[in-house]
């Protein structure tokens, strides 16, 4: 009689710990669920790009790496896309990312100057351009090898002023 109130105590712990474990487990998913869906959406920018730019690719693990979705787009000719987004030839780069809104983010612009201009959206603007390829750029580091640049504001009117001035490798992180 013993062994059997002792067999049925113990029995009776293990289920209770089955228990409280699956349902310590059913909140965690239900918990991890709730933390997905609470968790806002990244902005997503749409970059076109050649097939085979390796520092367009590099770009986007940039962004990516600081809060963007991106989605590439591998065309070979850019020009069309460029001239439709009224992206003047001075101010080209080897790839261009739009956003949701339309915005344009021709070149290697870091990350950051990306969401400062998705929250301050300036009047009259298009978007932002880092001319050419400058080195030391997100998508564009050799090493240490670093050269300042400007990241250009892109108006309506086809014009371009300075938005940011970098001067060091790391003023763009």
């Amino acid at each position: 009689m013993f062994f059997s109130q002792l067999m049925t105590k113990r029995l009776l712990t293990v289920f209770i710990a089955i228990f409280l474990t699956a349902c310590s487990e059913e909140n965690t998913v239900a918990g991890s669920e709730q933390n997905t869906l609470q968790q806002p959406n990244l902005p997503v920018l749409e970059v076109y790009k050649r097939p085979t730019c390796r520092c367009c690719s590099k770009w986007m693990t940039h962004l990516e790496d600081n809060g963007f979705e991106t989605k590439a787009h591998n065309k070979n000719y850019l020009s069309a896309l460029k001239t439709k987004k009224n992206i003047q030839p001075q101010y080209q780069s080897c790839h261009t990312a739009i956003s949701k809104d339309g915005y344009v983010f021709e070149g290697h612009i870091p990350a950051k100057y990306i969401h400062q201009f998705l929250q301050e959206k300036p009047e009259s603007a298009i978007g932002l351009a880092v001319p050419a390829m400058p080195v030391g750029s997100p998508g564009m580091e050799v090493g240490s090898k670093f050269r300042p640049y400007d990241i250009l504001l892109l108006k309506v009117d086809g014009s371009a002023e300075i938005y940011a001035r970098i001067n060091t490798q790391k003023e763009q992180y």
